[in-house]
């Protein structure tokens, strides 16, 4: 079986970012990159923010972040009354755990797919409440089908107040059937939270017609936007009900603008949003999704190639603009947390290469991304050199 081919470059892009030529950036799914254009507006808006503080807080910039809420609501087809601009995917769902009530007794049901972080403020307000957190084991080749039946098997009306599910999860690069899951749990009567974190800009999504009660996602990893620029999607029975982490200046104007306004945060990464999503749009954004899901599977095939990997044994995404591949490391290689941020660390040194190298269920995983600023020979590099490195041990 041939490789595929790797797409055309898009002419200038790699010259739109600040990156470090000497490395090999493959992997944008963990941080993103911002664009120099983006970096520059957000800077224009700190020197305005410096030149007068009072007046950049206090004169009309609650109405600016609604202005970017909107913006940005419009591009991800959600409600933008429904919408409230937060830090990260992960702040978001912390804002709906601790806002739903949950009692013992109580369930928050996820899938093993899930990202750790999340995982983590689940079993924080469970612990908290006295709720308890069900796993439920999704396999990496199941299909969509099998990924709803599980989840409707899953389910405990009456008892299960939350179902998490991942509209792409970051440790296995998997996309979820997330409106087909969210339709099995609104006939049990159970609430949803899709944790979209990768969906902004890689994905061609409407947050609406997924449907979901809650739904978040970060606009700085594929949205090419600063960092700390996420949404939070809440469906209208429940906008009454969420309550920010830290209660400040606009508690009393309701949500969204209850979860915003946090007194002296930096605004400027979400007021500076909208350039990223104008840089994406510049390049062309079928273009761009094109591209780095070509680009991706072109680097998996090598890699998995370079490391004894059959082309069966290679995980698809499930999506044809998912940007994100695993390769399965060899066995024993990568097998917990620790070793894998070790392995990651030493690829990072020794191969000038930055990649991502996850542990799942026991098994270690190299996690490859496409971007616009990567090329070709950087996954061709790292197929050639990784095996020795792998071998040494």
């Amino acid at each position: 079986m041939t490789v595929p081919q790797p797409p055309e470059p898009i002419p200038g892009a790699r010259l739109l970012f600040s990156l470090d030529p000497s490395v090999s950036h493959l992997n944008h799914g963990s941080f993103g990159a911002v664009p120099i254009g983006v970096q520059r507006a957000q800077q224009r808006l700190r020197d305005e923010m410096e030149a007068n503080p009072l007046r950049f807080f206090t004169q009309g910039l609650v109405d600016r972040i609604a202005h970017t809420r909107r913006h940005l609501a419009g591009f991800l087809g959600a409600d933008p009354d429904g919408t409230a601009l937060v830090g990260n995917a992960t702040t978001g769902v912390a804002v709906v755990l601790q806002s739903l009530g949950l009692r013992p007794g109580d369930e928050v049901l996820t899938t093993d797919h899930g990202y750790g972080a999340v995982g983590f403020s689940v079993q924080r307000e469970c612990r908290r409440t006295g709720a308890t957190h069900r796993t439920l084991h999704v396999p990496l080749t199941a299909d969509d089908e099998e990924v709803v039946e599980i989840v409707r098997s899953g389910l405990r009306p009456g008892r299960t107040k939350l179902l998490v599910v991942d509209q792409l999860t970051s440790a296995t690069a998997r996309l979820f059937p997330a409106a087909a899951v969210v339709g099995v749990a609104r006939e049990r009567g159970v609430p949803v939270l899709v944790d979209a974190a990768h969906a902004p800009g890689m994905l061609p999504i409407s947050v609406a017609s997924i449907g979901a009660d809650f739904w978040v996602g970060n606009l700085h990893k594929w949205a090419y936007a600063p960092r700390g620029t996420a949404v939070l999607v809440v469906a209208e029975p429940w906008r009454e009900r969420i309550e920010p982490l830290v209660v400040s200046w606009e508690q009393e104007a309701g949500f969204p603008a209850r979860v915003e306004w946090q007194a002296t945060l930096d605004y400027t990464a979400w007021l500076a949003a909208p350039a990223g999503l104008f840089t994406l749009r510049s390049l062309g954004l079928d273009r761009v999704r094109a591209h780095n899901a070509a680009l991706a599977a072109y680097g998996q095939r090598v890699v998995g190639d370079a490391l004894g990997v059959a082309p069966a044994d290679l995980p698809e995404p499930g999506g044809p603009t998912v940007s994100m591949r695993l390769i399965p490391l060899p066995p024993g290689v990568a097998t917990t947390m620790d070793a894998a941020k070790a392995l990651r660390t030493r690829i990072a040194e020794r191969l000038a290469a930055e990649v991502a190298v996850m542990t799942w269920l026991d098994r270690g995983w190299l996690r490859l991304c496409g971007q616009v600023y990567n090329t070709p020979d950087e996954y061709d590099r790292l197929a050639v050199r990784l095996p020795a490195l792998l071998a040494q041990g």
